[in-house]
């Protein structure tokens, strides 16, 4: 749309000079959506490069339903897909109206779980020219993190953070460094209300159910916490999300205390053990007469009050702090931290991309010497190589660089075949900093690096769904296929690549490391991509082998 372009979470760093050019103190619009179980949200920040903060100007809520799914199939329905529709269109004009330079959009759970949910995300792309990024659990998670720790200072203490959602409820173990632990559960207030409740008020009984249900979906993710609290430590709990602030609102309402702004409030479980006790005996249209709730909350509060009362009971939690900013926040600040524009406590999160490969090359026992041989092999061809093997705007380096640095993780599986376990293990593992479409055009592109090109046929090739995330993918794998040709040996002999070309003629020119290494197997292994190279891109490769800087 005029003045506004859709971007993922990861967007390119080449954008950059495009976005601020010379006037490093104009402030630029970014517009966040979050597309919700219950809501879709918009945020529009302006952000200042020049002091690298960022303010809300606008937060606009749709109550979409977009969980109310079709009971035997479990797909999106036609009406609650375009309740999205409608309000995406909304907000993209809203964003427009405010000179939003950048639209970053995200799907959550509704989304993920749903067996239509990717062909939703190519419906608004068709029809509205917006793309979304479809987000994993964990790094749903993570998002909320940066959002809460954007608003509030952690300090020393580490901190556990709740949101409650529609279809899934996060629990965060973070400081103001790093986030320990990431957990996303399937378990939320539209989803509690969709499968379990159908009489409201809700009978003792059942709710005894419910908390016992909701115990033991949430069992896994505080196990996961409370492993990685040290015994002196006395972490400090934050609540996000719709609940949780209707629920402050709620408590703040009973205490005659006028609250406009929720963020750092603080309320105590005495207090929502107090307030739920009245709310499960309500009828709907009786809690919908209760000032702090609209007419769809009041129908998912008692769920969602559930989760955060067990959650607090399962933590040995007493109180409670909440947070105004969550997920779309959080959306604002990874944007930033991809553009550069955050340092100070953020700066160990700007490096989440690297530290999650590098941690998945870890567990996969990866040879991390061989891998960045490859990668700077990879990365290298990439900058000389615009143009003739690929014509990339900057998009896919980095995913170019997460694919060789695990292209070789599945070999300790079958060495024969292990192009397609790495895609396996790359798909199911877990790449923070990565949207999921980015995360498996990453399994790809280590998939076809050897082998045989992408056919229809082909999983790894079938979830790919648009035309251009499947043309970073066939460039991207040509440039691995060619570096990791290059890697023929436990102790790397070629020390660079220079790239030239005349006419039809890209000559590869490796420099080898030592005068005295003999790299003629590097050559013919090379070699071997020439008729791959001529069909794709109709060069003729030639490989020489030049002199050795060393003396």
């Amino acid at each position: 749309m005029p003045g506004v372009e859709s971007s993922s979470p990861s967007q390119i760093d080449s954008k950059k000079k495009v976005l601020w050019s010379n006037d490093d103190a104009k402030l630029l619009y970014v517009g966040a959506i979050d597309i919700g179980t219950n809501s879709t949200h918009l945020l529009v920040a302006s952000v200042k490069p020049v002091l690298n903060t960022f303010s809300i100007e606008l937060a606009e809520k749709s109550t979409t339903r977009l969980g109310e799914r079709n009971p035997d199939s479990g797909e999106l329905t036609e009406i609650a897909m375009d309740r999205v529709l409608q309000t995406l269109r909304r907000f993209k004009e809203l964003a427009a109206s405010y000179k939003v330079q950048q639209l970053v959009i995200a799907a959550t759970s509704a989304v993920r779980e749903a067996p239509n949910g990717r062909a939703f995300l190519r419906k608004v792309k068709d029809e509205l020219e917006l793309d979304v990024d479809l987000v994993s659990g964990a790094e749903e998670a993570r998002l909320i993190y940066l959002g809460v720790l954007s608003g509030m200072s952690f300090g020393t203490s580490p901190h556990i953070l709740l949101d409650i959602g529609g279809g899934s409820t996060e629990l965060i173990l973070a400081d103001e460094r790093d986030a320990r632990a990431l957990t996303s559960t399937k378990v939320g207030a539209v989803r509690l209300q969709r499968d379990f409740v159908d009489q409201d008020p809700i009978p003792s009984k059942r709710c005894d159910f419910l908390r016992a249900f909701i115990q033991g979906s949430l069992e896994p993710a505080v196990d996961k916490v409370c492993r990685r609290i040290s015994p002196e430590e006395k972490p400090v709990m934050i609540a996000t999300s719709g609940t949780a602030m209707a629920i402050g609102a709620l408590i703040a309402s009973e205490e005659d205390i006028s609250k406009t702004n929720l963020q750092g409030y603080r309320f105590s479980k005495k207090q929502l053990d107090r307030l739920l006790e009245k709310l499960v005996l309500m009828t709907p249209d009786e809690r919908r007469k209760l000032a702090p709730l609209n007419f769809r909350r009041a129908e998912i509060i008692v769920p969602g009050a559930l989760i955060l009362q067990t959650t607090m009971q399962m933590m040995a939690a007493d109180e409670l702090i909440l947070s105004e900013r969550a997920l779309r926040e959080g959306l604002i600040v990874d944007w930033m931290l991809r553009h550069g524009l955050l340092e100070d406590r953020f700066t160990f999160q700007k490096s989440i991309r690297q530290r999650t490969v590098i941690h998945q090359a870890e567990r996969f026992a990866v040879n991390r010497l061989r891998a960045e041989h490859v990668a700077r092999y990879a990365m290298s061809l990439y900058d000389q190589t615009y143009g003739i093997l690929h014509e990339d705007k900057g998009e896919g380096r980095d995913l170019l660089w997460a694919a060789a640095m695990l292209h070789a993780c599945g070999q300790h599986i079958n060495l024969s075949a292990y192009h397609k376990h790495s895609w396996y293990l790359i798909r199911h593992g877990e790449l923070l900093g990565y949207s999921q479409s980015e995360h498996l055009m990453v399994a790809a592109i280590a998939r076809y690096h050897r082998k045989s090109l992408p056919k229809k046929r082909h999983e790894a090739w079938q979830i790919i769904t648009t035309r251009d995330h499947r043309q970073i993918v066939f460039q991207m794998a040509l440039l691995l296929r060619l570096s990791a040709a290059i890697d023929r040996r436990p102790d790397p002999a070629v020390d660079s690549v220079k790239v030239s070309k005349i006419a039809s003629k890209l000559t590869l020119e490796l420099i080898p490391k030592d005068p005295n290494h003999n790299i003629s197997l590097e050559k013919w292994s090379l070699s071997n991509c020439s008729s791959m190279v001529k069909e794709i891109c109709n060069v003729e490769l030639d490989i020489s082998i030049g002199q050795s800087k060393k003396k």
